[in-house]
């Protein structure tokens, strides 16, 4: 279990998770290629690597130039899809569907596509890894837009498991991870989750990247892991 000279696209690789993700993967030896919309911002992003990584700019909703990078780079061992947006979050009775819409476009049609558009570069036994939210399953109020998106992706993970074998196919669920996604979201929404986060969560504290970045790196690495949706949450799933 070691991912030591392993190939690994992670794809919305220069924020948050995904950024965290690339650098405890570059620091331990794989080879690494980072893909984000924005090339100054992705590579300003993983400069501290000193190298270690290459990097590719493309939009993460445009078929046309995924197909192309992994005809390009194929075969890889690994694929990381930690693409989201910023939409979706609200209470029900004024939720703006048109904003949930685009919160599907760019979180739940965005890992579908690339998922698909991975498949053919990878290798048989890699894996390709979801990140998803514990919003899904978290019923929580305010929270039946993020819900929706998160859902629809967790529900296809053990049929992906199934038919893409013998490609690993998993999933990561986070809770509340301390990124820069939660600017997107109303400053006196957040501030409230955080605080009864901390206040309510069995590890008392808010999500780290990295404690995610983890939990990627141990699907990845572990060859009996398919099918799983593995929660980073600190326990909010119990509350």
């Amino acid at each position: 279990m070691d991912i030591r000279g392993r190939k690994i696209v992670v794809i919305g690789g220069s924020s948050g998770v995904g950024l965290a993700a690339v650098g405890q993967f570059a620091r331990d030896g794989a080879e690494v290629m980072a893909v984000a919309r924005n090339r100054e911002r992705l590579a300003s992003a993983v400069a501290p690597l000193a190298g270690a990584v290459r990097i590719r700019a493309l939009d993460g909703g445009d078929r046309k130039a995924l197909d192309a990078l992994f005809a390009e780079i194929g075969p890889v061992d690994d694929v990381v899809l930690s693409l989201s947006g910023g939409e979706g979050a609200g209470e029900f009775r004024t939720l703006d569907l048109a904003a949930l819409r685009r919160g599907f476009e760019a979180k739940f049609w965005a890992q579908v596509e690339a998922a698909q558009a991975s498949v053919p570069a990878l290798r048989a036994g890699g894996s390709l890894t979801f990140i998803t939210s514990i919003s899904a399953r978290m019923a929580n109020p305010g929270t039946a837009g993020l819900a929706a998106i998160n859902g629809a992706i967790e529900a296809m993970i053990g049929a992906l498991a199934r038919e893409l074998a013998p490609l690993r196919v998993n999933a990561v669920s986070p809770g509340v991870i301390e990124t820069a996604w939660w600017d997107r979201v109303p400053a006196a929404w957040r501030d409230q989750v955080f605080a009864e986060q901390r206040r309510a969560s069995p590890v008392g504290r808010l999500g780290q990247p990295q404690d995610v970045a983890h939990a990627i790196r141990f699907l990845i690495e572990n060859p009996m892991m398919t099918g799983a949706i593995l929660e980073c949450d600190g326990g909010m799933r119990l509350l």
